[in-house]
């Protein structure tokens, strides 16, 4: 097993194996895919709680070379689209370069052999002239702290870790959370489960999601009836694309979408006190718009309570809310999302002269183009700030990240270089246009939401469409780069 190569890709979720498939797309063989746990899948991998799936439509959500016509449903199940990215890594020879069970600890760029140095948690190093970050964002569970959490004496864990071994039925089951997770799994348990409090901090947007399963003459048709499965995705990409303009403060379109929310509300919820409980008092597009046909519905069962008074305690035999009362609860399940703001998760990197990038992105994590950070050269970040979408597929957001590093790398061997580094004045152009591009975009509004850090900078989302990122990464400006080489590095010691 080789101790130094070209490229080394922390992750093998979406990003990594796609990116993997184009290294091997480009005659790259000396790369390797480092993934600290026992399979691929990211998220994907992890998510295994019952109704998870995406909100991207499965014709959308898969790689245009990777093409999915024999996905079962308008939106995939979590199954589903594992064994699709496991399909990915199989038909593309992708396994040898996959590293399992192999967890980084830290990464350090040497500055006078100019290449990364690559930390194991057995203690071994690996050495790269490139490192891709394609760790993820939905990956590291965030559980709230509460007063009294150890103390209780039922079962209690994090949606995204799921106790397949408890079974539900007959319990009585507190849900603490109750947005993308929490809309698809409380509907599949509502039915098993004795009672269901749901605890709602704040209500949230939710659409009709019109998922069905598609009919065996639609797949088969999809299958073998040439470019007919490709057409189709490419139509309903464009219209998701101008969906874009329902991300827009006050737009025509905005106010569209609301009342189209408002009507599956009043058309789910007949109770005018419960229909209050469960209508937002933000923006749409503020928060992350749900998609659901059965959440509504399951909040309306005789055996669910919506709880809206909060949180204030836990104790042995359960869950004390603001007002006092004590609700009893066998399990309780955190639907609260994950870390997101940090973008970086555990792993430590250090960049010229030892620069932290924990430290870089400490008043709010940047990238050039979502990838590359000023005195971090042959860095790059895959689903890195503001490369989040409201409208369409992120993997088509990838594509393009996949198609500038490959870029940046034949630039190193066109230049005769051993390392690039974005300039500083090209970031800081860059985002000072993307925050100002923010301003009336949706999730700008006022409210408190995964896209904005604390003191309220969009760092997640993309400022524009799909269509104008794929632009503005369709070529690797060497110009915008500084040239690094061994030998200036060596008269520079």
């Amino acid at each position: 097993m080789k101790s130094h190569l070209d490229v080394i890709v922390l992750g093998a979720g979406f990003s990594g194996i796609g990116l993997g498939v184009k290294l091997l797309e480009a005659g790259k063989r000396n790369f390797a895919i480092l993934e600290q746990a026992d399979d691929i899948g990211g998220t994907w991998r992890d998510n295994t709680y019952p109704g998870s799936g995406c909100d991207t439509e499965s014709h959308l959500y898969c790689f245009s070379f990777a093409l999915h016509p024999t996905v079962s449903r308008v939106y995939a199940r979590q199954p589903e689209i594992l064994a699709y990215m496991k399909r990915i890594v199989d038909d593309n020879g992708l396994r040898p370069y996959i590293r399992l069970r192999t967890k980084v600890t830290s990464v350090r760029w040497d500055d006078e052999r100019l290449l990364w140095s690559v930390e194991l948690a057995d203690g071994s190093v690996l050495t790269a002239r490139n490192f891709v970050a394609a760790w993820g964002q939905l990956n590291r569970p965030q559980t709230p702290v509460i007063e009294g959490q150890e103390t209780f004496k039922g079962v209690q864990f994090h949606s995204a870790r799921w106790r397949h071994d408890i079974d539900l039925a007959g319990k009585r089951v507190a849900s603490i959370g109750n947005a993308a997770s929490a809309v698809q799994y409380i509907p599949e348990i509502a039915p098993i489960v004795g009672h269901l409090d749901v605890f709602q901090r704040s209500p949230n947007w939710v659409v009709p999601r019109m998922d069905r399963p598609y009919t065996e003459k639609e797949i088969r048709d999809y299958c073998t009836i040439p470019d007919y499965f490709a057409t189709h995705r490419e139509e309903l990409f464009e219209w998701r694309e101008t969906t874009f303009l329902r991300m827009k403060q006050g737009s025509a379109e905005a106010e569209e979408l609301e009342r189209i929310a408002i009507e599956h509300l009043r058309n789910q919820v007949p109770d005018q006190e419960l229909r209050k409980k469960l209508t937002p008092d933000y923006p749409l597009g503020c928060k992350r718009i749900l998609r659901s046909d059965d959440y509504f519905p399951a909040i309306l069962r005789d055996n669910v309570s919506l709880v809206t008074s909060g949180v204030s305690r836990i104790e042995p035999e359960g869950i004390v809310t603001a007002d006092g009362e004590l609700r009893p609860v066998d399990v309780i399940i955190y639907g609260t999302g994950f870390e997101t703001q940090s973008f970086q998760g555990p792993v430590d990197v250090f960049g010229r002269e030892g620069h932290s990038l924990r430290d870089t992105w400490k008043e709010g994590a940047y990238a050039y183009l979502g990838m590359c950070v000023s005195g971090f050269p042959n860095f790059f970040v895959m689903y890195g700030p503001n490369t989040n979408l409201g409208h369409n597929s992120i993997l088509s957001m990838l594509e393009a990240q996949f198609g500038y590093v490959i870029q940046a790398l034949a630039a190193q061997e066109n230049l005769g270089v051993e390392a690039l580094e974005v300039r500083p004045t090209v970031v800081a152009r860059f985002n000072a246009e993307l925050q100002s591009e923010m301003d009336d975009a949706a999730w700008s509004g006022d409210c408190n939401s995964w896209y904005k850090n604390a003191s309220g900078k969009v760092i997640n989302n993309w400022s524009g469409t799909v269509h104008q990122y794929h632009d503005k990464t369709r070529s690797f400006v060497s110009d915008e780069f500084m040239a690094l080489s061994a030998a200036e590095a060596i008269r520079q010691s």
